[in-house]
Parts: structure tokens; sequence; C-alpha cells
């Protein structure tokens, strides 16, 4: 996942240099979901962890 948000952000930043702001536009804001999704997994498992129920390893 947070392979897809790097590539997303580039995407982003190439198509904004070149002045496809639109493609930029679409890029950045797929980037910002990505990376809510990915903090709000990371939240969940940080908390599994602490309550002690680490399941997911």
């Amino acid at each position: 996942m947070f392979n897809l948000l790097i590539l997303l952000v580039v995407i982003a930043i190439v198509a904004g240099a070149l002045g496809f702001s639109g493609i930029a536009g679409v890029a950045a804001t797929l980037a910002k979901i990505v990376f809510a999704i990915m903090l709000i997994g990371i939240a969940v498992v940080l908390l599994l962890v602490l309550a002690g129920l680490a399941i997911l390893f």
C-alpha cells in the first residue's frame, strides 16, 4: 500500500510539473485516500497489539 501511495504522489508531481492539472488533482486525491486508509489500518493494528489481541501475527 505504501508503494501505491508513493506512485500516486510521483504521478501527481510529474503531471503537475507538465501542466496536466486535472490528472495531478485526481492523483493527489487518490493519494490522500490511500494515505487515510493506511493510517486507519495502522491504528487498528496498533490498538489490537496494545490490547494483547495480536491475532494478525
